[in-house]
């Protein structure tokens, strides 16, 4: 007797019931989404504070001063015996972000606004919690802790358990109409005799 489930596929690494459960079962959607709304809710409300800053320094007449500066400072980190920023992001802060500050300033914003929104919403969870996970590393990789951490380990789950984080949100619908089938009861076991 040998045990076999009907979907085997000689090709691929068979999903652990653990992981199945955790990542793929639609029964802990009401858990990914607590997870996605409170990570969407913090995106959205620091891009709207950066949206709706009346001095314009992320977007507006200043665009790219307060990225500016940010950057600076991170730049300054970057000496020491046990820098907080290493030699290679301070590379790439001093000849990429620094000179198209505005850019960053605006992609910042209005990348942070959408991550949130798109959380919110469970629309491309698994995409949307890539992209503030990205954000999330950049601002570690800049020196700055804050909520990052968090945030980071928080979008990093949202990306493993995209299936479900969603599932109580529009990527129900979403995704079947893009091709991504919505996930379906785990099969059973079944034992085959040879």
């Amino acid at each position: 007797m040998t045990s076999t489930s009907p979907n085997t596929n000689p090709r691929t690494i068979a999903e652990p019931h653990l992981t199945r459960l955790l990542f793929a079962d639609p029964r802990l959607a009401p858990l990914w989404t607590l997870l996605r709304l409170y990570v969407g809710y913090e995106w959205l409300t620091a891009g709207w504070e950066k949206l709706t800053n009346p001095a314009g320094v992320w977007v507006g007449a200043k665009a790219g001063s307060a990225v500016s500066g940010f950057l600076h400072g991170a730049l300054s980190e970057t000496s020491g015996e046990h820098p907080d920023v290493q030699g290679w992001y301070g590379w790439f802060l001093q000849h990429v972000a620094i000179p198209h500050a505005a850019v960053f300033s605006y992609a910042v914003t209005f990348g942070e606004v959408l991550v949130g929104v798109a959380l919110i919403l469970g629309l491309f969870t698994g995409l949307a919690a890539f992209f503030g996970g990205f954000m999330n590393a950049s601002y570690l990789l800049a020196g700055t802790v804050s909520t990052n951490p968090l945030l980071f380990i928080l979008a990093t789950w949202l990306v493993l358990g995209w299936r479900v984080a969603g599932h109580w949100g529009l990527d129900r619908w979403i995704l079947p109409k893009v091709g991504v089938p919505l996930p379906e009861a785990a099969p059973a076991l079944h034992l085959q005799q040879s």
